[in-house]
């Protein structure tokens, strides 16, 4: 039987940590810019709002315990007195937590990947409200049981490979009505033909979606870009605004 009290947390870290969603357009290694190099979809495309904010992670275990974790590092569990204050994600997610223990599985270990944003803690609270914590969930994962069996080394070249497998839009959308939360808005849905090719075109493309849909006081400020994906979440990549000005600044200054 599993076990929280004795689990190895390094594994179960390792396994439930969220991979880098690459650029839309290739990253150049020589300066940091980009290359007129998109990613390739086929069929239907959805682009989703890029949230300025922190990832969070809420790990359901089989014998119905939780951890909460930010990126890189577990930070509290169920029954932990004491909890690390890291960006406010502990205080986002408790409640949520509390709330999804009984949607667990005793055969795999259940991942919600959530965005929290909008707190002082955070660099863009500004562009959201007056500062008061908000959430979005952006990914769910069910990982096999007999991975948490990997040593450390086979753990972190599966998560490397993209051996996590995600749930598929329609999944999504149906998790939040049972689990009562909110999704990362969904902006549009194309076909992956209508992606502009170069990224002056792909700029401009992205112009209409410049300000944030999940500002949680006052006017709406700008947020970070925007996240690709198929409806199956086979393909995913992001396009952020300032990698996309950065980029076009230095041709004109080349130029």
């Amino acid at each position: 039987m599993f076990s929280l009290r004795s689990a190895d947390l390094r594994k179960l870290n390792s396994l439930t940590k969220y991979p880098s969603i690459p650029t839309h357009h290739a990253l150049d290694p020589k300066n940091g810019g980009l290359l007129e190099e998109p990613a390739r979809y086929e069929g239907p495309v959805i682009g989703t709002e890029k949230v300025d904010g922190t990832n969070g992670r809420i790990i359901l275990l089989p014998d119905g315990t939780w951890l909460i974790g930010s990126r890189e590092d577990l930070l509290t569990a169920s029954g932990d007195v004491v909890h690390n204050p890291a960006l406010g994600i502990v205080d986002a997610l408790r409640d949520l937590a509390h709330s999804l223990r009984e949607h667990g599985s005793d055969e795999v270990i259940r991942v919600f990947y959530l965005e929290v944003y909008g707190s002082k803690q955070l660099p863009a609270w500004k562009q959201y409200g007056a500062g008061d914590a908000a959430v979005r969930l952006f990914d769910i994962a069910d990982i096999p049981l007999d991975h948490y069996d990997w040593d450390l080394p086979r753990i972190a070249s599966w998560r490397q490979r993209e051996g996590q497998r995600f749930a598929g839009e329609e999944a999504l959308n149906l998790a939040v009505k049972t689990y009562g939360m909110d999704l990362t808005p969904r902006l549009f849905q194309i076909d992956a033909s209508a992606l502009p090719p170069t990224i002056e075109r792909m700029r401009e493309f992205m112009e209409p979606y410049r300000h944030t849909q999940v500002a949680t006081f006052g006017e709406p400020g700008l947020n970070e870009g925007i996240v690709l994906r198929t409806p199956g979440r086979e393909t995913i990549t992001k396009a952020r605004f300032q990698d996309y000005e950065r980029t076009l600044k230095r041709r004109q200054k080349a130029g």
